[in-house]
C-alpha cells in the first residue's frame, strides 16, 4: 500500500467506527455554546453527546463553530512526518470554513522542516458526509496502491461528482446563519415550506427550490438522487441527519424502494454543520453525473 497518511477534519461526519476502520486521521473542529462552553467535535462525540448538543439547540441555545488552528494541524501531521510518512489532507470546503486554509498553511510550514516528505492538501468543496463520502472513496483508491499524487488527483476529479442534497426542518436556524431573510423564515415556517439545498461546484450551500411539507422534501431529495446517480448498484450512499434517525431511515427506505443502491450508511450531522442548520436537518450524498 502507498506509504502515506490520509487525513481529514471532523466536518466529515463519518461514523467513528468507519473512520477507524479506514485508518483515517481526523482533526477535530470545535463548537462553543452560549459563548461559555467549548467542545472539541470528535467523531465519537466524547466531549458532548450528539443528542445533548441538539437538545441545547432546541432550548434556544446559540452555538458557534471554529476550525482547527494551524498549530492543531501541525501537531496532527508532524508525528506522521517524523515516522517517514507523507500526508494527504482532504479539507472541509474552503467556502464554508477556514479549516482547509489552516491545514494548507500548516503543510507549507512543515515543508521547510521536512523537505523530503510530500504534503498535499485538497479542498474537497464538500461538507458533512459529502466530505466523508469523498474521504471514503479516496481511501479505497489508496488501498489500490496508488501514489499520493494519483490519489490526490482522484479526489480532485471525484469532488466534482459528489452530490449533496440538504433540507432543514426549521428555517429560523438558516436565518440566524444569514442564509435566509427574517421574512422568508417567518412566512416559510408558517406555510411549512422546506428548502431543498445543495453544495454547489464552488463548495457553497445554495438553495435550489422549496417544497411544502417534510415528507415532500424527503421525497424531493430521493428524486434528485434518481436523476443524477451513476451506477447505483455499485454505490454506497450516505445520509446524515440532525437527531432525526427515524426520518433518515424513512428516506433510506424511499431510496431502496426505487433505486438498487449497494448500501446506505446513516450517521449524525455533527455540531459543525448542525450549529447552522439546527435539529431536523437531513442530507443525502452520492456520486452523480454532476453536483
Amino acid at each position: 500500500m502507498s506509504d502515506f497518511v490520509l487525513m481529514t477534519d471532523s466536518s466529515c461526519d463519518l461514523p467513528a467506527s468507519l473512520a477507524d476502520s479506514l485508518g483515517v486521521t481526523v482533526v477535530p473542529l470545535s463548537v462553543t455554546v452560549e459563548e461559555t462552553d467549548t467542545y472539541k467535535n470528535y467523531l465519537d462525540h466524547r466531549e458532548i453527546p450528539i443528542k445533548a448538543f441538539y437538545d441545547l439547540l432546541r432550548e434556544g441555545k446559540r452555538a458557534v463553530t471554529a476550525a482547527p488552528s494551524v498549530g492543531d494541524f501541525a501537531a496532527a501531521m508532524e508525528p506522521h512526518l517524523q515516522a517517514g510518512k507523507d500526508v494527504l489532507y482532504l479539507g472541509f470546503s474552503s467556502a464554508l470554513s477556514a479549516a482547509y486554509q489552516n491545514g494548507a498553511i500548516a503543510m507549507n510550514d512543515l515543508r521547510e522542516k521536512y523537505p523530503d516528505r510530500k504534503l498535499i492538501a485538497v479542498d474537497t468543496l464538500c461538507a458533512s458526509l459529502g466530505q466523508g463520502l469523498l474521504v471514503y472513496h479516496t481511501r479505497k483508491e489508496q488501498e489500490k496502491g496508488r501514489s499520493i499524487e494519483e490519489v490526490a488527483a482522484f479526489a480532485e476529479e471525484t469532488r466534482a461528482h459528489l452530490c449533496h442534497w440538504f433540507t432543514v426542518n426549521d428555517l429560523n436556524h438558516l436565518h440566524r446563519g444569514g442564509r435566509v431573510s427574517k421574512t422568508t423564515a417567518i412566512i416559510g415556517t408558517a406555510l411549512q415550506m422546506k428548502p431543498l439545498m445543495h453544495c454547489d461546484s464552488e463548495g457553497r450551500l445554495t438553495k435550489i427550490t422549496a417544497v411544502r411539507g417534510r415528507k415532500t422534501s424527503l421525497a424531493a431529495m430521493k428524486d434528485k438522487l434518481k436523476e443524477t446517480i451513476i451506477k447505483p448498484e455499485e454505490q454506497v450512499i450516505f445520509i446524515s441527519h440532525g437527531d432525526c434517525q427515524d426520518e433518515a431511515e424513512y428516506l433510506a427506505g424511499l431510496i431502496r424502494a426505487e433505486v438498487p443502491v449497494k448500501d446506505v450508511v446513516i450517521n449524525h450531522v455533527g455540531p459543525v454543520i448542525g450549529a447552522h442548520t439546527g435539529p431536523g436537518v437531513m442530507a443525502l450524498f452520492h456520486i452523480g453525473t454532476q453536483r
